[in-house]
């Protein structure tokens, strides 16, 4: 019973690894999505300076708690784009009722939940952060909430 036991544990552990595994690049990183409202952003637009990816969902609790902190964040420090990629699979009319209820201020990008942007797939969990340096490669990854503090901790560093 105990090699059982054990050998869950083991599997667990193995699973919760993989799950849990970070998304840095050893290059640039660049994809184009549809931004709500229109046209389309790519991550090369922002060279230059330090982006933060947000993989959210407006049912996700966690994600709704970081709104405005990131939106803080992105109105507060002009070396810093945040950029909300939305992943679900919502009406723009449900969305804008969303944003009228939230107040976001980065921008929003849609992101097809059935061929999401490489080099990151779909996320493993909502939310997830991924930052990007000044040069466009993604350099820190958070699985779960994350803070401005924690954002601008390890910008600032």
């Amino acid at each position: 019973m105990r090699q059982v036991k054990n050998g869950c544990i083991a599997v667990l552990m193995l699973l919760a690894a993989t799950a849990w595994g970070d998304y840095e690049t050893d290059g640039p990183v660049d994809f184009g999505l549809q931004a709500l409202g229109g046209g389309e952003v790519r991550l090369s637009d922002y060279r230059g300076e330090w982006v933060v990816l947000n993989y959210w969902a407006t049912w996700c609790a966690p994600c709704r708690k970081e709104i405005p902190e990131l939106s803080n964040l992105h109105d507060e420090r002009g070396d810093i784009t945040v950029l909300g990629l939305e992943y679900e699979e919502l009406e723009d009319s449900d969305l804008y009722e969303f944003l009228a209820d939230f107040q976001i201020s980065y921008p929003i990008l849609k992101v097809d939940v059935f061929a999401p942007p490489e080099p990151f797939g779909a996320p493993k969990a909502l939310p997830t952060t991924i930052i990007l340096d000044k040069q466009g490669r993604a350099v820190k990854s958070f699985v779960g909430p994350v803070t401005r503090e924690a954002i601008e901790q390890f910008i600032d560093q």
